[in-house]
């Protein structure tokens, strides 16, 4: 019989991971990596995307252009478009490895069976955790730039400095929830009871009369 405990998990874990894909896939689209305003020019303002970079203006609305090179983007833009890639792709395979591994999917019945469900599990939180750390990373190597050169003081002051955009936020929380994802997966292959032998020990008594009946024994075996 199935676990109620474990369903839980593996429902709770996959529909977490879908959201941890969503916002993974909406911060890798999203033009909003870093927004940049100055006090000179208050009706303008632009934004900085993998993909493209937008200038919004409160009178002509939102205009946004791509990149016209791959070799003129900054290292750091290059190097979270390729893992914001690779975390997405890896996430999706995650999630695809873990429904065949459902407690609920009526196949794979017999012992080996079992076996290869929890194994495919498994391998579905390592891919989870692999996207959420490779989310992560260039999310937080971006803002550590961003922080470091705001408050560089060799920059003047009239220097307009880049601050966090939606899709930074959007991106630690796609992290975080990939990673609680592949949490709810491990959780969930630690029920093992269906597949593991129980030793049952059964005490047995035993008596020992002699010839006469006047002595007994009790043995416990």
């Amino acid at each position: 019989m199935t676990n109620p405990c474990t369903v839980f998990l593996e429902l709770l874990g996959m529909l977490i991971g879908t959201g941890g894909w969503f916002c993974s896939l909406a911060a890798t689209i999203m033009p909003q990596w870093l927004s940049l305003s100055t006090e000179l020019m208050g009706m303008e303002s632009y934004e900085q995307g993998l993909w493209e970079a937008c200038v919004i203006q409160e009178v002509a609305g939102t205009e946004c252009r791509p990149y016209d090179t791959i070799l003129g983007l900054e290292p750091k833009l290059m190097l979270a478009r390729v893992l914001m890639c690779v975390s997405d792709a890896t996430c999706l395979l995650g999630l695809l490895l873990a429904i065949p591994a459902m407690s609920q999917i009526n196949c794979c019945k017999s012992e080996e069976g079992r076996r290869t469900k929890r194994g495919l599990k498994i391998t579905a939180g390592v891919f989870l955790c692999i996207a959420g750390l490779f989310v992560l990373f260039p999310i937080s190597y971006i803002a550590h730039d961003i922080v470091i050169k705001y408050f560089d003081e060799s920059i003047p002051h009239v220097v307009p400095r880049s601050e966090f955009g939606d899709a930074l936020f959007i991106g630690w929380a796609a992290g975080l929830l990939d990673i609680v994802a592949a949490m709810l997966l491990f959780a969930s292959c630690s029920d093992s009871r269906d597949s593991e032998p129980h030793l049952v020990y059964h005490r047995q008594r035993q008596e020992i009369r002699t010839i006469d009946g006047s002595r007994k024994r009790t043995e416990y075996v």
